[in-house]
């Protein structure tokens, strides 16, 4: 496929709130499975290994009205998860055998016993992580919980789930996490080659992809992209942060891209890129899994920092070594991590003296020209200080 032809596959998976592409792959087999999870970071491996299809589930974005969804949630919290009500009350999830809910905030896990109530038929899970950092404290509980998991995912499948089973479904995703790595280190290298708005795209189709034929289909982008050769700009050149649970819309990502800016790095869809190497298929596979996440995992807003020197090391790393001359803070509505974090790595880079701009943006929202031009501005403050 041509990269037009990717991106218009990618768009379509993307839009498509009746996950048509994971009943397809159900109705290939008799029997198959497909479990949901929210934003952040679960062990896909572990649904993978069970012979399950994990499914990103990211709200209804800008496509979606909520009706049904406002009368569960007050309107002084996020919208993810009213339109993630929304498209189960409506049906658009009745594929799904099941629910992740990762430890994001006190909204999802709320969601998750709200889950529980309203789809009895579904199986339904809160999946804590540890906020100790040890292996014998954190690591324990984690290698517990995950566990737990893995007993509850092989009642499902009428089988258990083998130690083999795991380690092989850990080499898919490394396989795939190192596709990820690949594409936003290009983008990175080459901005104008891969468009944000482009990459967003290419990583959402991971949400409804096995991990097999996501990988295939990053490499193939990166393949094609590299062929077709694009204007460079006299961007500047930004990381964009604190989106990692409710997504902006793609017209958001679209009008930071035409208000001049290149964005270089990113924490969309964290869950592809918050191990941020291989994890290893020797030894106890879910004791490789937990000291993954404890010691090399990426920092975000809703997950604990031990220590408060560490605060921000993972934002300034992405600064250094893309290359960025900017950082945009990108938070969703009422996202009470990502605002009460945003003061803090403001601090950390203006002493660094590393220029930063923010919005707060929804799912749903319409607020496109303010915030291009905001960003515009700040991409014109960035070359007009660094011409001086």
């Amino acid at each position: 496929m041509s990269v037009q032809e990717i991106v218009k596959r990618c768009q379509g998976l993307f839009e498509d709130l009746e996950l048509t592409a994971v009943k397809r792959w159900k109705a290939e087999a008799p029997g198959r499975k497909a479990i949901g999870y929210m934003p952040i970071y679960v062990p896909r491996e572990l649904v993978h290994a069970a012979g399950m299809l994990p499914v990103g589930i990211f709200g209804g974005g800008d496509q979606l009205e909520v009706i049904q969804g406002d009368a569960y949630y007050q309107s002084y919290i996020c919208r993810i998860p009213r339109s993630t009500i929304e498209l189960g009350l409506t049906g658009r999830l009745d594929c799904l055998d099941g629910m992740l809910f990762p430890s994001i905030c006190d909204v999802i896990r709320n969601l998750s016993g709200m889950w529980q109530i309203l789809f009895k038929d579904k199986y339904v899970k809160y999946f804590d992580v540890p906020q100790d950092y040890s292996d014998s404290v954190g690591g324990s509980f984690y290698i517990h919980e995950m566990q737990a998991l893995r007993e509850d995912l092989g009642n499902l499948v009428g089988k258990p789930i083998s130690d083999q089973d795991v380690k092989k479904s850990i080499a898919v995703y490394n396989d795939n996490r190192k596709a990820v790595r690949e594409l936003y280190a290009y983008r990175a290298l080459k901005p104008w080659q891969a468009p944000t708005s482009e990459v967003y795209l290419v990583l959402r189709a991971g949400c409804v992809l096995p991990p097999e034929a996501h990988t295939v289909l990053i490499r193939e982008y990166l393949n094609e992209t590299e062929k077709q050769k694009r204007p460079q700009r006299d961007n500047a050149r930004v990381v964009l942060t604190g989106s990692f649970c409710e997504q902006p819309p793609l017209g958001l990502i679209k009008s930071i891209e035409m208000s001049g800016c290149y964005v270089v790095d990113d924490d969309f869809q964290l869950i592809q890129s918050w191990l941020l190497d291989d994890v290893s298929v020797e030894g106890d596979p879910l004791e490789e899994l937990s000291k993954a996440f404890l010691h090399r995992s990426a920092q975000t807003a809703s997950k604990y920092d031990d220590r408060k020197e560490d605060k921000g090391k993972h934002l300034l790393h992405q600064v250094k070594t893309r290359g960025a001359e900017g950082v945009i803070f990108a938070a969703a509505s009422f996202c009470d991590p990502a605002l009460l974090e945003r003061p803090m790595l403001q601090e950390i880079l203006a002493r660094h003296k590393i220029p930063y701009t923010a919005f707060k943006f929804a799912e749903n929202t319409g607020q496109m020209a303010p915030i291009r031009e905001q960003a515009g501005t700040f991409a014109d403050s960035i070359k007009l200080w660094s011409a001086a």
